[in-house]
C-alpha cells in the first residue's frame, strides 16, 4: 500500500509516517519543509502547502490512500489563516482523492470540535458539533471534519480521529510551552480547579491511525464516523502537568490566580493584541482558560470496539519515557 502523510513533518504525523514505513508500506510526506530525517527511515519527502490544490493533487499521484494530519494549530492568530490551512487545505485533500480514485481517507480532527465551554464528563460520540467556538482552530476544525465525513461515498471511504492533547518526546506545542512557562516562572494555576482531563501518548495516537487505515472500506462500520482517542485513563490536569515538570527536573506548579483575575487578563490581552494586530499568541486567553478550568475527558469505547484499539502506552510509563528523553537532551 502505498500512503500519503500530510503533514508528515510535525509531530503526530511523523509518528504516523514513521509507523506506517514500519509496518512496510511505501510512505509518502508532504510538509512545506525539508525533513531529512524522514527520508533516511525510507519516507519519500514531498514539499508542498496543503492550500495550494496543485501541489496537493501532485501528492496524491499513485496512492492507495491518505492520512491528513496537517493543520494550522494554536489558540490564536488571524482567521483567515486558520480557515486557508485546515478548510480549504482539507477540501484540497478531499478533492484530490475524489479526482484521482484515491480509497481511503484519514483525517486527524480534535475533540475541540465539540467543546463548548462546559466540563465534558466522559462524552463519547453521540456529542453535537459545539455552537459556540472560543478559538479559530477549533471552529475550523469541526467545519473539516463535517466535510470529510460528508465526503464518505461508495468510492471514497473517510474516517475521522479525534486524540486528545497529544504528547510525548519532541512534541514541540503543549509540552514544550508548559516547560519554558515552568522555567520562566510564568507557569500559574487557575484558582484551586483540578479536573479531570484526558491526555493521548503519541505512539498510541499513531496506533489508531494505523489501525484506522487497515479497516477502512466504503462498506465497513467506521467508514463516515468520527472516533475520540486517548489514553482511556483521565486524571487531575495539574497532576499531569506537574508529571511532565517532574520529567523535566522542574517543580511543581504551587502559584495560582483568582479566576477572575484570569478572565480579565485574557480579555485584556485579546483585545489589545487584535487592536496591536500583533500576530505571536498571547500568554493567555479565554480558550486556554477555559481548558485550564473544565473536564475534558472522554468514552473511547467505540474506538476499541470499532478499530481494535488498545492504548499500549500508560501516562506513568510515558512520563518515564519522558524523564529519559529529557535527561539525554541535558547530557
Amino acid at each position: 500500500m502505498k500512503v500519503l502523510v500530510t503533514g508528515g513533518g510535525g509531530f503526530v504525523g511523523g509518528a504516523v509516517a514513521r509507523l506506517l514505513r514500519r509496518q512496510g508500506l511505501r510512505v509518502r510526506s508532504f510538509s512545506r519543509a525539508a525533513h531529512p530525517e524522514l527520508a533516511a527511515e525510507g519516507i519519500e519527502a514531498f514539499r508542498g502547502d496543503v492550500s495550494d490544490a496543485f501541489a496537493v493533487q501532485e501528492a496524491c499521484q499513485g496512492m492507495d490512500a491518505v492520512v491528513h494530519t496537517a493543520a494550522r494549530v494554536g489558540l490564536w492568530g488571524d482567521y483567515a489563516n486558520f480557515y486557508r490551512v485546515n478548510v480549504k487545505g482539507t477540501a484540497n485533500v478531499i478533492k484530490a482523492c475524489q479526482e484521482l480514485g484515491v480509497p481511503k481517507l484519514v483525517f486527524t480532527s480534535s475533540p475541540s470540535v465539540v467543546f463548548d465551554g462546559r466540563d465534558v464528563d466522559g462524552w463519547d460520540e453521540s456529542a453535537p458539533y459545539s455552537r459556540r467556538f472560543d478559538s479559530h482552530y477549533s471552529r475550523t476544525k469541526a467545519l473539516a471534519e463535517e466535510m470529510v465525513l460528508a465526503s464518505n461515498t461508495a468510492s471514497l471511504a473517510t474516517v475521522a480521529l479525534r486524540p486528545h492533547l497529544v504528547w510525548g518526546p519532541g512534541e514541540n506545542h503543549i509540552l514544550s510551552r508548559i516547560v519554558d512557562r515552568a522555567r520562566a516562572g510564568k507557569l500559574r494555576r487557575v484558582g484551586n480547579s483540578n479536573k479531570r482531563v484526558d491526555t493521548s501518548y503519541v505512539d498510541d495516537t499513531a496506533l489508531a491511525h494505523w489501525l484506522a487505515l487497515q479497516r477502512l472500506d466504503a462498506s465497513c462500520a467506521i467508514a463516515g464516523k468520527a472516533y475520540f482517542l486517548s489514553q482511556g485513563e483521565p486524571r487531575p490536569l495539574w497532576d499531569i502537568v506537574n508529571g511532565m515538570l517532574r520529567a523535566a527536573d522542574l517543580p511543581p506548579v504551587e502559584r495560582s490566580v483568582a479566576p477572575l483575575a484570569a478572565w480579565a487578563a485574557a480579555y485584556g490581552l485579546e483585545a489589545f493584541y487584535l487592536a496591536a494586530r500583533r500576530k505571536e499568541e498571547p500568554i493567555l486567553t479565554r480558550f486556554l482558560i477555559s481548558q485550564l478550568t473544565t473536564a475534558h475527558w472522554f468514552d473511547i469505547s467505540a474506538a476499541r470496539r470499532d478499530l481494535g484499539f488498545q492504548p499500549r502506552v500508560s501516562i506513568d510509563a510515558g512520563l518515564e519515557r519522558l524523564r529519559v528523553w529529557f535527561a539525554e537532551k541535558r547530557t
